[in-house]
């Protein structure tokens, strides 16, 4: 059979050392991140603060991180992908250690904006456009599949680890403990070399005429505005999906299915569904990112968008028990970041590979803008309602318009749509 050479700048092999390195920062990095929610209850009992105020210092760790995410992209494409991780991490380090001494809420609030920026330099918008231009197009949609899968398995090691720890020190010994799995991770940029890509002339043009061109086309828009009930709906779960169970779910009972798993408390129920809803998205974006390479990008989000609606309201308007915690979690888990490679896809099939970090950034700060909407707003809503039931219906709502705005979208690469007009 003949093999499919890859174009100059990317490796013909699926699996490649910028992959390998790209997996192993963005795991850990989705590991600390997918733990803050478990300290929602711990900092509160402490300083006897409203739930407001640290579900705030998470929102905005969700905004920084979005703000910070097309700021590093540019950085990295104009002076290297390792020098942007680096940056991040060492925002994310000081700002977890700094945190560690924090004891009022405007602190822990201020030291986010750092772990937010940490988190936009070792995440999404800095790795899968790295791993995207190191992979060829036979192979890229999967690529970026298993990078953000990477993130998920992140989040199923997180949580456990976390509560484990909690469970034998004090939160502050638990942030220090991260800052050290970050400063770790590092080593892995010694894999990050990426082939050099061949000069063309859409890697001549400006960022700021590839950007220009980009805000002012309605696709843009649709994906832009897209991905914001995903910020909002993983954001709002992540950090309040704990807490949630622990006051509104049914006891686990003794010798029941869940019981017998070794489930025994609400607390430890809240951590291993984080952990599966982690577990469970590995499988729904690793299939998300095949199905990327074969069918229509648009059509695929626009399902995910659909399902999770129906899931997020199923939930919410059953009896919440153990039982029905788990079955959503793998529900909501299949389709949790399934979303990232078919967006971040998108972007680079429309707008090209050059500038494919700074543009998935701009739409990833709708992302963002939607998780410090769903962050603060689940703190602000329980302490006014005492319950999570009006922001759990928002976002069913914002899904549900998610789902009908990807319908628009002009899959065509950028570069055709003129042949195309001229064609007619």
């Amino acid at each position: 059979m003949e093999k499919t050479a890859a174009a100059p700048g990317q490796y013909a092999t699926l699996i490649n050392p910028v992959l390998i390195a790209g997996c192993i920062i963005i795991l850990v990095s989705f590991a600390v991140r997918a733990s803050f929610g478990l300290f929602q209850l711990p900092i509160a009992l402490e300083f006897d603060w409203p739930r407001a105020d640290f579900s705030l210092a998470i929102a905005i760790q969700n905004l920084f991180w979005g703000i910070g995410q097309p700021l590093f992209s540019a950085f990295a494409e104009k002076y290297g992908d390792r020098k942007a991780i680096m940056a991040g991490a060492a925002c994310y380090i000081v700002g977890l250690v700094l945190s560690s001494y924090a004891i009022t809420p405007g602190q822990h609030q201020l030291l986010e904006i750092l772990v937010g920026f940490g988190i936009a330099g070792t995440g999404f918008g800095v790795i899968l456009a790295v791993v995207g231009r190191a992979a060829s197009d036979k192979h890229r949609s999967l690529a970026l599949g298993i990078a953000t899968a990477a993130g998920s398995a992140g989040q199923i090691v997180g949580p456990p680890v976390a509560q484990l720890l909690l469970s034998q020190m004090p939160w502050q010994s638990v942030f220090l403990a991260f800052a050290g799995f970050i400063l770790v991770s590092l080593l892995a940029l010694t894999l990050m070399r990426a082939p050099v890509p061949e000069k063309t002339s859409d890697t001549d043009e400006q960022m700021g005429t590839v950007l220009k061109r980009a805000i002012k086309d309605p696709t843009f828009l649709f994906i832009f505005i897209g991905f914001f009930s995903c910020g909002y709906q993983l954001a709002f779960i992540t950090a309040h999906f704990p807490a949630f169970i622990t006051e509104m779910c049914g006891a686990v009972s003794p010798g029941s299915l869940i019981h017998s798993l070794g489930i025994t408390t609400l607390t430890s129920l809240g951590a291993i569904s984080i952990a599966l809803i982690g577990l469970f998205n590995i499988g729904g974006t690793l299939l998300a990112g095949w199905l990327g390479n074969k069918y229509s990008r648009k059509y695929l989000l626009a399902t995910v968008y659909l399902l999770r609606t129906v899931v997020a309201a199923v939930f919410i308007m059953t009896p919440i028990t153990p039982e029905t915690v788990v079955m959503f979690s793998i529900a909501m888990g299949s389709l949790w970041l399934a979303t990232v490679p078919l967006t971040s896809g998108l972007v680079a099939q429309i707008y090209g590979l050059r500038y494919m970090g700074t543009l998935y950034g701009l739409v990833f700060f709708s992302h963002q803008l939607g998780g410090f909407l769903g962050v603060w707003l689940g703190g602000a809503m329980y302490d006014l309602y005492h319950n999570y039931t009006l922001v759990w219906w928002i976002g069913v709502g914002v899904g549900a318009v998610s789902a009908l705005i990807h319908l628009p979208v002009r899959e065509e690469p950028w570069s055709e749509r003129g042949k195309l007009v001229a064609a007619t």
